[in-house]
């Protein structure tokens, strides 16, 4: 069972940016189902870096569409941002410099981040966007 069910409360309502949330909350319940098979610590390093990768992507990708828009909350959504990737960052080199990862607090801190993310921050664009 997934940590994270894709339901309509996580859309937006602009296509693409439902499909990109449908890849990070898939990248979320795939460490998610490594732990509950207690296979955690093994894929926590391959998760995070396409986390980071990917949402690097797709950040960039609404920030430019929300300037071409000139959405008004645009700076403090992508201070947001910012701050998210800073985290998932610090984590992944912690997590290559062997330094102990919880994978249970990664996956709460992912898990509430998007999920509140998207419900609250990422909502608000939408009316701009479409």
């Amino acid at each position: 069972m997934p940590l994270i069910a894709w339901n309509d409360t996580l859309s937006v309502g602009v296509p693409e940016y439902d499909e990109q949330h449908k890849v990070l909350v898939g990248l979320i319940n795939e460490l998610h189902e490594a732990m509950s098979k207690g296979r955690g610590r093994e894929v926590t390093g391959q998760v995070l870096t396409k986390l980071a990768s990917y949402t690097d992507r797709h950040f960039a990708d609404e920030e430019r569409r929300m300037q071409a828009a000139n959405y008004p909350d645009f700076a403090a959504h992508r201070a947001k941002h910012q701050d998210l990737m800073r985290q998932v960052r610090e984590r992944k080199a912690s997590f290559d410099a062997g330094k102990g990862v919880l994978t249970a607090e990664l996956l709460g801190f992912l898990s509430t981040w998007l999920s509140t993310h998207i419900k609250g921050e990422d909502k608000k664009y939408a009316p701009f966007l479409k």
